[in-house]
């Protein structure tokens, strides 16, 4: 009798601990509204600029020089592939930079689904950096290590800013959208936020 009443008491423990570990799990995970946002910004963010890189760079190849000028001496098309990271630093290192975007995107998946993240702001943010990283980690992948860049801004006469791509401008959004939330808001505003 004793021993029955014993068993039942251990078998209830681990129950109790499920339910409580599950329970955890769930009030972490993102809501619905959350997954629409992340997934449809990844996806849909990683879709436009492979399609533009595939539609600019099978437009310039028809073109002399390989470039188009949209606004004469500040913006044009062009064809560069970089097989560096930003501003064509560690030139070279495709596979390194492999490694290093496939790392960083699990990251950012990870910090979305496990990272209690229930503010629909920082759900863009996340939803563009994963886009951006996405779109670029395909080139490294499926294109020699060689990231297809084609914007090309002058942004003092004769100086160009590196060429770039539309996956590096939604991580530069999505950089910038922290940073600016970080600066701007009161430290009481960030605790705040932290707890719901």
């Amino acid at each position: 009798m004793f021993n029955n009443d014993h068993e039942q008491t251990n078998e209830a423990r681990p129950n109790k601990s499920r339910v409580f570990l599950l329970k955890h799990i769930t009030q972490a995970l993102p809501d619905l509204c959350g997954h629409l946002i992340f997934w449809s910004l990844s996806l849909t963010g990683t879709a436009l600029d492979l399609w533009t890189k595939k539609i600019v760079f099978e437009y310039l190849q028809t073109k002399p020089d390989y470039s188009v000028t949209i606004i004469k001496g500040f913006f044009s098309l062009v064809t560069a592939l970089n097989n560096g990271a930003a501003f064509g630093i560690v030139q070279g290192q495709s596979f390194l930079l492999t490694l290093i975007s496939f790392f960083a995107l699990l990251i950012v998946i990870a910090v979305f689904l496990f990272g209690s993240i229930k503010n629909r702001f920082y759900q863009v943010t996340m939803g563009l950096l994963a886009a951006g990283i996405s779109g670029n980690l395909y080139d490294r992948i499926f294109n020699d290590g060689r990231v297809r860049d084609f914007i090309d801004v002058v942004y003092w006469p004769g100086k160009h800013w590196p060429a770039f791509n539309v996956a590096d401008s939604l991580l530069c959004i999505a950089v910038g959208l922290i940073l600016l939330v970080g600066l701007t808001q009161k430290p009481c505003q960030k605790h705040a936020q932290q707890q719901k």
